[in-house]
Parts: structure tokens; C-alpha cells; sequence
């Protein structure tokens, strides 16, 4: 199945990825409509990585990193990031990375002034990588994806189900080509067990540094992990009355990798409770284990008087 990369979809990640220095261990990114009205929590993680990076001193990959979710970030606001400085040791450098938009106080008079607002907070450690003592579990074993239908493909095949007035961002271009192991209905999925996996990869980037591989990792690690805790009550984004939202996410990175080729993203969920649904995931290339995630995820549903 041939694949031609959109330089626009290109261009545009890698704008999101360029953060503008406001003023010491302070950057702004803008905002883009990658899942709607709400700022995508993909493009926070990726920007948030960055304004840490662009602190370190001395250049290190990010090891790890946990983040919280605060509140739905708007669009049409760029982001502001403030960094802290926790620590800079001989090998581990820790920094926290607060992000905060500036809101209107009243949208119809433009002299009212702004109020700053937290919509997410992390806190991300870098490593310089060195040898060690090396073990991981075996690859799980997937159909490879050239024999895979990408997500545009099965898009279009669904796409006489999903109602007109979503059918336009339904069928929009995803800027991470994904092709699922076992697609689902987007409208009437069955319960299954809560185990999912997709190969994905950002094909067309230039030679990269090992920060926006990173970056670009833990923006494609929010695609269908939060809906991974859905599964097993067979519903989908699109069910009636269904709020669903990340509430945290954190990642390890273990080995490198190269995000503009093939990797295997597994995902499974072992509880969902209280309205919430914690989501795993783990990133593999070549054989090897270069990233593991976790997510946890509101999953409320409402009845049609609460919703309204």
C-alpha cells in the first residue's frame, strides 16, 4: 500500500515542536486543532518535552517524564511554558514544565483584561544513555504492517455510519500514519477484551535530533490509548453521552529509536473503576522495547438531562 507523506501535515508538527524563548526558562507554542475545540494532550506532552530540553545545559535525552492534565486547554491561545529548574546533576537533570494559557476574563471586552490558567503540569528527568546491565521481554508478535490497512483506509470504509455533521473531521488526515492490528466500529464496537496494538510512524521527517524523536513519540502516544479502557464495555468516543479525558500520562524511554520508521504501539487496560480507566502501553522497534507509557482516563457516561 503506497504512502505519500503531506509536507503541510510535516510542516505543521514541526512548527508545533518550535517553542519561542519569551524570556529565561519561559516558552510559547502555539496552539493547532488536532482533535477539536480542546488543545490535543499529544501536542502539550510534545511541547512540554521541548521547553525542558531547550533549559538542559548540556544536551540530554529525556529518560522519563509524568504529567497531569489540569484542564482542556483552548486552540485559539498559544501555550506558555515555565520551567523550574529542580536539579542538574553529573548525569540526571530534573525539570518541572508548567503550562498555563492566558484567558480572557469576558471575550466581548478586549479590556478586561486575561487571567493566567494551569491546564497542565509535568515533571521530566534526562539521562545521557550509557551501557548498563540490558534485559526486556520478547516482541508480542502482530501481523507486520504491510499487510495492514492504514486509518484513512478504514475511515472511508465506515464512513456511511458517522453522522454528516461529523463525517468532516472524521475523515480529516491524521499527522502520525497509523495502521490498527484489529480495527473496531466506530460507532457500534462490541465489548472485548481491553488489548489493542497499532503500528505507527511519522513518514517524511528530515534527520532529527533525539529530542524531537522523543517529542514526537509522546505525541503519537496519546492516539487510542485512552479508549483502550473502553473496550471491554463496548463503547467508543462516539457513544451517546460518553466524556472521556486524560487525566495524567507519564512515559520511560529505554532505547532509541527512529519515529519516522515502523513502530509497534501495545496497548491494554487491567481496571476500569469510579469512572475511570487506566491504560498501558508499550512502543516497539526492531525487536526491541524503546518506550513504555501510562495513562490514566475519565470515562464518565451521562444520562441526556445531565448532558444537556
Amino acid at each position: 500500500m503506497p504512502n505519500t507523506p503531506d509536507a503541510s501535515l510535516i510542516c505543521e508538527l514541526m512548527t508545533t515542536l518550535n517553542l519561542t524563548k519569551i524570556s529565561p526558562d519561559v516558552f510559547c507554542a502555539p496552539s493547532f486543532d488536532y482533535v477539536g475545540a480542546r488543545v490535543f494532550g499529544g501536542q502539550v506532552l510534545a511541547q512540554a518535552m521541548m521547553a525542558g530540553a531547550k533549559s538542559l545545559e548540556t544536551d540530554k535525552p529525556c529518560h522519563s517524564f509524568h504529567g497531569y492534565f489540569l484542564r482542556g486547554g483552548d486552540i485559539r491561545l498559544p501555550v506558555i511554558y515555565q520551567v523550574r529548574r529542580l536539579r542538574d546533576g553529573r548525569s540526571l537533570s530534573a525539570r518541572q514544565i508548567v503550562a498555563v494559557q492566558n484567558v480572557s476574563n469576558n471575550p466581548d471586552d478586549p479590556t478586561s483584561g486575561t487571567t493566567e490558567q494551569v491546564i497542565f503540569t509535568m515533571i521530566a528527568s534526562f539521562s545521557p544513555m550509557e551501557g548498563g546491565s540490558d534485559y526486556q521481554e520478547r516482541m508480542p508478535k502482530y501481523p507486520s504492517p504491510d499487510t495492514l490497512q492504514n486509518e484513512q483506509e478504514l475511515k472511508d470504509a465506515h464512513v456511511d455510519k458517522i453522522p454528516d455533521a461529523l463525517k468532516a473531521r472524521y475523515l480529516r488526515k491524521r499527522h502520525v500514519e497509523i495502521r490498527p492490528v484489529t480495527p473496531k466500529d466506530p460507532i457500534s464496537p462490541k465489548p472485548m477484551r481491553p488489548r489493542q496494538a497499532n503500528w505507527l510512524r511519522i513518514n517524511g521527517l528530515q534527520e532529527q535530533p533525539v529530542a524531537i524523536h522523543q517529542a514526537l513519540l509522546a505525541f503519537a502516544s496519546d492516539f487510542y490509548l485512552v479508549g483502550t479502557a473502553l473496550m471491554p464495555h463496548g463503547l467508543s468516543f462516539m457513544t451517546k453521552g460518553l466524556q472521556v479525558a486524560s487525566i495524567d500520562h507519564s512515559m520511560h524511554f529505554h532505547r532509541p529509536f527512529d519515529v519516522s520508521d515502523w513502530l509497534l504501539y501495545d496497548m491494554w487496560s487491567d481496571t476500569t473503576s469510579h469512572a475511570k480507566g487506566l491504560n498501558h502501553g508499550q512502543f516497539w522497534q526492531d525487536g526491541r522495547l524503546v518506550a513504555t507509557t501510562q495513562q490514566e482516563g475519565l470515562m464518565r457516561l451521562v444520562d441526556d438531562e445531565r448532558a444537556m
